[in-house]
């Protein structure tokens, strides 16, 4: 099994080579977009955010694009900010330029305006494309590989086939060395003792069952029920009753191993094996937490069937059944209804899986890579002031 793909100065490996152009904040995404615009491979970060946040979604904010940034899959980034925002601009840049990843940052109001800044900016990306254009694959293991495992539009059948071959394969990935980040806290209620039995150590199953907690609470505090919200309508319609049932289906996503610690939002593993990190079960926001977290591909599992993307990492999208596979069989990759068909076993299915993700490393796009699926968005938890 040869894996290829792009080493980076500080050790890390990824399996694409984007150039990323990110506003870190809202008033200076059109500039950003612009910029993007005139170079072909460029990729624009849709970041709505960046300014009158309170603490800890500032928190949430500037680590989600410093991780961006940092994520193995972006071999150049271009930060473009206003001047006058909350989140710190230059700051984000040095921290990413840290890794040893080439990074350049323009300040509106420093340049004299959004035309000089998109003239200057088009400059700086044109010469990093051809730099990047340079960087050739080279060798890699499957222990330089993070994954992250996602699951949206769940049905009754996600939890018997296209979350359990998740689970094959996130185990078959850390047996070979690698990581695997799984997440939305709101999608383990009801669960969460059964995923506490595997942490590796007390502080770990601590810090799980108080994550659950505090989301509970959060809920709460707004004197509204959680039922329709999660499971969502859609879940409903496809046959999920509770949140608790919902629950037990989601968190066969994880596998079977161990699991190694508790990641707050787009915090980066800090060794390998199986972590899960604190997210909401709003797909696009929980997926960008993890490749913030720096997983270069994402396994998705779905009953309904959905089209999210993201900028950075691969989706592989799997259905759980074969009539919605052919329904949304434009946007999904792989599906696993024939184990309900029984032309499959589980462990049939995750192989098929599991070959389909190395393809992927090795440069395979993905639908919602070729359909151009790019959704981002940054987990927040206080109100915008």
């Amino acid at each position: 099994m040869k894996l290829k793909g792009y080493r980076r100065r500080d050790g890390s490996v990824g399996i694409r080579n984007h150039i990323l152009v990110i506003p870190t904040v809202i008033c200076a995404s059109k500039v950003a977009e612009e910029i993007a615009n005139h170079v072909v491979g460029a990729i624009y970060l849709p970041n709505q955010h960046g300014c009158n946040h309170l603490d800890i979604d500032l928190k949430h904010v500037i680590n989600t694009l410093i991780g961006m940034g940092k994520n193995p899959d972006v071999a150049a980034v271009l930060f473009v900010g206003l001047g006058c925002e909350t989140v710190p601009t230059k700051y984000i840049a040095e921290e990413v330029r840290k890794s040893g990843k080439e990074t350049e940052c323009l300040i509106i109001q420093e340049e004299g305006g959004t035309l000089k800044t998109e003239e200057k900016g088009i400059r700086i990306l044109s010469d990093m494309s051809q730099r990047i254009g340079n960087i050739e694959r080279d060798e890699l293991d499957l222990s330089d590989i993070t994954v992250a495992i996602e699951c949206g539009g769940s049905d009754a059948a996600s939890g018997i086939t296209a979350n359990p071959v998740a689970g094959y394969v996130a185990d078959k990935v850390v047996s070979e060395g690698g990581t695997v980040i799984f997440s939305e806290t709101t999608e383990i209620i009801g669960a969460e003792h059964i995923l506490a039995k595997r942490a590796v150590a007390e502080e770990v199953k601590d810090k799980l069952l108080n994550t659950v907690k505090n989301c509970e609470e959060r809920a709460l505090s707004f004197n509204k029920d959680i039922r329709g919200v999660n499971p969502t309508p859609g879940n409903m319609q496809g046959g999920i009753s509770t949140i608790e049932e919902k629950s037990l289906g989601a968190i066969c996503k994880a596998g079977t191993m161990p699991i190694q610690g508790v990641l707050d939002y787009a915090e980066k593993p800090s060794g390998k094996g199986l972590y899960f990190m604190d997210t909401p079960g709003q797909d696009v926001e929980s997926m960008t937490g993890m490749v913030a977290g720096g997983a270069q591909l994402i396994i998705f599992t779905t009953g309904r069937g959905t089209p999210t993307g993201s900028p950075i990492a691969p989706v592989i999208k799997m259905i759980s059944n074969s009539t919605a596979y052919e329904r949304m069989k434009d946007n999904i990759d792989v599906n696993v209804g024939t184990i309900i068909e029984g032309k499959e076993t589980i462990e049939e299915a995750g192989e098929r899986v599991f070959k389909e993700m190395i393809s992927v490393i090795n440069g395979k796009y993905t639908k919602s890579e070729i359909l151009g699926h790019r959704e981002f968005g940054i987990y927040l938890v206080s109100p915008t002031l």
